[in-house]
């Protein structure tokens, strides 16, 4: 699109103010009063945050709301960058009982905007082999930005033996295909294999040297004879390496005797390895994540392993996890740094998770609710909390695409009869 030289514009505004006309607004959308939480740029401060164009404009102690086309006014609300969350699984179809192109995956759009995540990774539902089928039907036609770690099996992730067919483990193959989208392809990923050998790892290592892009490993179910963490951190894993499930607490994560992080933890920790939680279905526990968390073994991302059974069982959604995470102590700054700028940085996007002027205006608008709250585990276990977060409003590319209280709406009453919506420019949702 021409954009009018900002010299011109200048005239055209200033002819129109003397000629009694008002002058279009500065800015899109602005969101007034709220406690912005910017963990990258150390705000956290009542600040105004100003779009244009699909951009952070300005943070600001104070806009006025006449220079935005519309406002929303967030006193009392945390506002914060739009929430990152690295494994989810996407690649949804019409396969049952599986991942990739199965019923076990969701459509990010129905469970990411809700809860304030405007960025998903998916984490290796798909290979080389699907990969492009995963893209044209998901990743392009997603409000909600779609990037994946791609699995070392060509097949992507399923049930039965795909993930355990070594043969399908095309280091060659899955280099190709990372490097030609890479951005949207973000790394590698190797999972739930049962055998003893290394190979999966030497494979998904190899790709990972060749491209430049981190690994993340699920470790499998168990520790598995032959294969230790230890080894994987020391051998196989770089600096920016992700082991995930780090709460799981049957990978070898804990020091039997102290229930601290292991030997290998903190091994991985000094190497540069990043721990991620996600959460899944089976892959949490408070008997795990407690003690860590109490010894100061936190996070480098909050992430739910999103899918069909996790989202419906004890790990809910984005917001539900990080509100463990205060119920454990954490401050609240740090939740939401592990949420938005750490997972950025760790998928190579470092134009994501701040507000910075320039930016994406991606952001989320949180509630800090107090009342009587419980979280479960995956294996029964319930931690009491007097917060829990909730997601009042979702910008992706400075339009608002979720809305829980109608904070951009207007009384209904004052509306021209058969409003249809809004102006697109600050809500292309409205309407449809």
């Amino acid at each position: 699109m021409k954009r009018t030289p900002v010299i011109a514009l200048s005239l055209v505004l200033s002819a129109g103010a003397v000629g009694g006309q008002t002058p279009a607004p500065e800015y899109d959308l602005l969101i007034k009063g709220g406690q912005v939480v910017d963990p990258r740029n150390g705000v956290d401060a009542v600040r105004d945050v100003a779009i244009k164009d699909g951009r952070i404009a300005s943070v600001a102690p104070s806009i006025a709301a006449s220079r935005a086309l519309k406002s929303i006014d967030a006193t009392g609300l945390h506002v914060t960058p739009g929430l990152v969350d690295i494994h989810v699984h996407v690649f949804p179809g019409e396969k049952i009982g599986d991942y990739a192109g199965g019923d076990w995956s969701v459509y990010p759009d129905g469970f990411t905007l809700r809860s304030c995540v405007t960025t998903v990774t998916d984490a290796g539902t798909s290979g080389w082999r699907n990969f492009e089928s995963f893209k044209s039907r998901i990743i392009d036609h997603s409000k909600t930005r779609v990037t994946a770690l791609l699995n070392i099996v060509g097949n992507g992730m399923g049930s039965g033996g795909i993930e355990q067919a070594v043969d399908d483990m095309d280091a060659a193959a899955t280099t190709a295909m990372a490097l030609k989208y890479k951005g949207v392809v973000v790394g590698i990923k190797s999972a739930h294999f049962n055998g003893a050998e290394w190979t999966p790892y030497q494979r998904a290592a190899e790709v990972g040297r060749a491209t430049g892009l981190p690994v993340m490993v699920d470790f499998g179910g168990n520790v598995r004879a032959g294969r230790t963490l230890i080894e994987l951190f020391t051998r196989y894993f770089r600096a920016g390496d992700i082991y995930t499930h780090m709460y799981g607490g049957v990978r070898g994560e804990q020091d039997p005797a102290t229930l601290g992080p292991s030997a290998a933890m903190i091994e991985g920790r000094q190497r540069g390895v990043v721990f991620d939680v996600g959460h899944g279905g089976a892959s949490f526990r408070y008997a795990t994540a407690v003690p860590l968390v109490k010894a100061g073994f936190l996070p480098d991302s909050i992430s739910t392993d999103l899918h069909t059974s996790s989202m419906n069982s004890a790990m809910k959604s984005m917001v539900d996890v990080m509100g463990k995470f205060l119920a454990m102590g954490v401050p609240l700054a740090d939740v939401i740094r592990m949420s938005t700028w750490n997972p950025a940085r760790q998928i190579h996007h470092e134009e994501l998770g701040h507000l910075s002027a320039g930016a994406p205006a991606d952001l989320a608008v949180l509630r800090l609710e107090k009342g009587s709250f419980g979280f479960a585990d995956p294996v029964g276990g319930r931690l009491a909390s007097d917060r829990r977060l909730a997601c009042e409003v979702t910008v992706r590319d400075g339009k608002v695409v979720y809305d829980l209280n109608g904070l951009i709406a207007d009384p209904w009453e004052t509306l021209p009869a058969g409003a249809r919506g809004g102006d697109p420019r600050w809500d292309r949702t409205r309407g449809h």
